[in-house]
């Protein structure tokens, strides 16, 4: 399965998007290396005279950008030889072009997230891993950081080699890589605030279409990163619709986003016979803004994951808006519980 047919933008777009922010995460990347010793120096010197939650925190924040800048550049390399060597899929056929950019996207999310947990002394903590072990499953995922896509991929999609299928917004192609390799895997980018509109949706859809044991659809059911406005701006919104049932149940629920469940719902109606698994997670929330993690309140943070499968039998046909918003209530209680805790 390619990218849904109804996400594929003219390639003119595409490319006019590419030559803009190709070159300048190159330029980027270039001026990293080339001032190297400069910003190391500087940055050291800085945590010196100001310091602030974690020693070296700006230095090690610094070293994960220039890590990121550089396997950017080196997926947008390894992922133009793949085109060339299979003709865009055509030699080998489209499931092993498919899987080489799998194991494009587990080489570049593990060497990220692995860097991440180092350098910031991060202690990981999963419980039910073996939830997620086998697919097909609708994947759940709170969405409290930008680092939420690297949890799935470490505890799910790396070590059991499952394709996840992502629903993303379409703003994140503006980076590169992302933008090359993820339109070329089976992803849907919707755009930010849409997910009722009826193309968005049924994209979303797609990605249910021949699920196997090797692969499982995420989406991220609240639609945004967690923050105290936007959590009563769409508390509000749903009053405004006249939703007060939905609008008291995410009132009782102050660590998370209240879900937007149309993309959840035609996940469920697609592949009614999909079990679903929620990625609980906290520890991540003070990524959420850069200058939390400039002054390195992240380091020495525990990061707690838990995984709970729902067979496809026990999710009731009925009033599945009342079910989710339940659902996702145990997520609120688990972030609540194990949020900015250290090892």
């Amino acid at each position: 399965m390619t990218a849904p047919l109804s996400q594929r933008e003219p390639r003119k777009q595409s490319w006019l998007r590419r030559l803009q922010t190709i070159p300048l995460l190159l330029l980027l990347a270039l001026l990293a290396w080339a001032t190297l010793p400069l910003w190391l120096v500087a940055v050291a010197l800085l945590d010196g005279v100001r310091p602030q939650l974690a020693i070296g925190s700006r230095a090690r924040m610094c070293i994960i950008l220039l890590v990121y800048l550089t396997g950017e550049v080196l997926g947008l390399i390894v992922a133009g030889l793949i085109w060339l060597f299979t003709l865009g899929g055509v030699l080998g056929g489209t499931h092993r072009y498919i899987a080489a950019h799998a194991a494009l996207q587990r080489i570049w999310t593990g060497t990220l997230f692995a860097l991440g947990r180092r350098l910031l002394s991060l202690t990981v903590r999963v419980q039910g891993a073996e939830q997620a072990a086998q697919g097909p499953f609708f994947l759940l995922v709170r969405h409290s950081s930008a680092a939420d896509t690297l949890i799935a991929a470490a505890v799910i999609a790396n070590p059991h080699k499952i394709l996840l299928r992502y629903v993303l917004k379409r703003e994140l192609l503006v980076d590169p890589c992302l933008d090359v390799v993820g339109q070329r895997l089976p992803n849907a980018f919707v755009k930010r605030g849409s997910q009722g509109s009826a193309g968005d949706v049924a994209a979303v859809a797609s990605l249910a279409r021949d699920l196997n044991a090797h692969a499982a659809v995420l989406i991220y059911p609240e639609g945004t990163r967690f923050s105290p406005p936007k959590r009563l701006a769409a508390i509000q919104a749903l009053r405004d619709k006249g939703r007060a049932d939905l609008a008291e149940r995410a009132q009782a629920m102050p660590a998370v986003m209240p879900p937007k469940p149309a993309g959840v719902l035609a996940l469920l109606q697609a592949a009614p016979g999909t079990d679903v698994v929620f990625l609980d997670h906290a520890g991540l929330e003070l990524s959420g803004g850069l200058r939390g993690l400039w002054r390195g309140e992240l380091v020495g943070r525990t990061l707690h994951i838990r995984l709970r499968r729902v067979a496809a039998a026990a999710i009731p046909q009925q009033d599945r808006e009342l079910w989710l918003y339940d659902a996702w209530r145990e997520c609120d209680a688990y972030a609540r519980a194990n949020a900015h805790t250290t090892g």
